[in-house]
């Protein structure tokens, strides 16, 4: 049984082709052949899913009677587990389904299972001591990347046509570059939130999905795309000849390829840009290349892990409420422990100022777009790294175990140390998330072993369209590898 992607296989369950239940039944044999290599899920649901393809009706949906995993932080379904990939929340189960899933349901997607992350989704790797590294399909020596790494895995492999995927740091971008699919990030306030939180990480987290074919990206993008009056992030709803507008003029495409925190950008990430790049001229479109990022990438960084060092202790507050006692280092990873610990003492005035930042950015970045329609980068600085590769050194996380005992500013210090190696890996992502603005990863390039690497394309707030549209062109010209 083989689709192209999911609106193929939602076409065959509309014209009867093949039952819900079938394409269930098929997806537990790919798990049970291929997860045990991939150990890309946490846990499944498959009696309750076989119960809903026979009494669920399947019309009209687009999506109609495709399983799928959602990922297993931050998509909640009530009754399902809700782990955050956290020994903390081992057994915990969501209390309710969010707007988010609600929109994936009323699309015709039987859920089936949760995807694997790394603890509350803090790593751009996904190994979560509490389930395990989650294997890149290419290459079971390296890590599928992260945080949306099992959602990555599952769509690889061939186990699901498509998977929901969040991204609050390039969690979507950075697993799509690493195992050759689609990435879309969308602009700030696209896709439903709530109802119990509504600014993820100040708005720099949003929910999509990892996808193989630009039509799945098209249809998710004008079903999930809300105008939700009480989220504090708005933005007009696409119309239906924007979203299916292909490019009428020529484009003036920027590209950097130097890491904005100033890492090494390997041979191979340079040569995808470039191959690109070539493509698009070839195309018509002008391409200018930039000497240096457009934002500083150090001091945006340090405000996203300041950001992030709040928020996570804000969280822990919260957890520490629910359970009716202290947390202590034994309840959570160290690097976990090192977050919560770096947001306890920081003044409100200097968060403030952080997020006064990112206002500076997102003004940077739409000036930059009066200028440019799009800005081309690496989306990953080399290939899904190798497992261990990223490991915090030894003498880092002695330091880490003491961090209650330091300053505020030599406890952000550390964490710069501590996100060293990842961030090299990674450097090009982030900066979306601050601004807001619609990101998204093509799978256009292959290293000679054979393993993926993507190229970013960030358009202006709101320009889902445009990226589609590339995407489109990329795609029917089948660059994608």
């Amino acid at each position: 049984m083989s689709f192209q992607d999911a609106t193929q296989m939602a076409e065959a369950v509309r014209s009867k082709q093949v039952s819900p239940a079938e394409l269930i039944q098929h997806t537990m044999k790919r798990v049970e052949q291929i997860n045990p290599l991939l150990n890309a899920i946490t846990s499944t649901r498959f009696e309750q899913a076989l119960h809903e393809a026979t009494t669920r009706s399947f019309t009209n949906e687009p999506f109609a009677g495709v399983p799928i995993f959602l990922k297993d932080l931050g998509q909640q379904r009530e009754g399902d587990p809700d782990t955050l990939g956290s020994k903390l929340f081992q057994q915990a189960r969501a209390t309710h389904t969010d707007y988010y899933v609600q929109r994936l349901e009323a699309m015709g997607f039987i859920i089936v299972g949760r995807s694997s992350v790394p603890e509350f989704g803090f790593k751009n790797i996904s190994d979560s001591q509490l389930f395990g590294p989650v294997n890149l399909p290419d290459d079971v020596r390296r890590n599928a990347g992260g945080s949306s790494g099992g959602a990555a895995a599952l769509v690889t492999s061939g186990i699901s046509p498509l998977a929901p995927a969040s991204d609050g740091g390039g969690s979507i971008r950075i697993p799509a570059s690493f195992n050759g699919l689609i990435g879309l990030k969308p602009t700030r306030g696209r896709i439903p939130v709530g109802p119990r939180s509504y600014r993820g990480w100040q708005g720099a987290s949003v929910q999509f999905a990892l996808t193989q074919s630009v039509r799945d990206t098209r249809t998710l993008l004008k079903h999930f795309q809300v105008k939700q009056m009480e989220s504090p992030f708005i933005v007009p709803r696409l119309s239906q000849q924007a979203l299916s507008q292909p490019i009428n003029r020529p484009l003036k495409v920027a590209v950097c390829t130097q890491s904005p925190v100033g890492g090494v950008v390997s041979d191979e990430a340079i040569q995808a840009v470039q191959i690109a790049a070539r493509f698009l001229e070839r195309q018509g479109h002008d391409v200018i290349v930039l000497d240096t990022p457009i934002i500083d990438g150090i001091s945006a960084m340090q405000s996203y892990y300041l950001m992030n060092s709040v928020e996570t202790a804000a969280m822990f507050d919260g957890i520490e409420k629910m359970y009716q006692r202290p947390l202590t280092i034994q309840d959570m990873e160290l690097m976990t422990w090192a977050i919560y610990q770096s947001g306890q003492h920081i003044p409100a005035k200097r968060y403030t100022q952080v997020l006064a930042t990112w206002d500076e950015y997102s003004r940077q970045m739409a000036e930059f777009h009066t200028q440019y329609d799009l800005l081309l980068t690496p989306t990953t600085a080399d290939v899904a790294p190798l497992h261990g590769q990223l490991d915090v050194p030894l003498a880092i996380q002695e330091q880490l175990r003491q961090m209650d005992k330091l300053s505020v500013d030599n406890q952000q210090a550390l964490i710069w140390q501590m996100f060293a190696k990842s961030l090299d890996l990674t450097p090009f992502t982030q900066q979306a998330n601050l601004t807001g603005q619609p990101a998204i990863s093509l799978p256009t390039h292959r290293t000679a072993d054979g393993l993926a690497l993507g190229v970013q394309f960030i358009a202006a707030k709101g320009r889902e369209d445009l990226l589609l549209a590339v995407a489109d062109l990329f795609e029917q010209h089948q660059q994608f590898k």
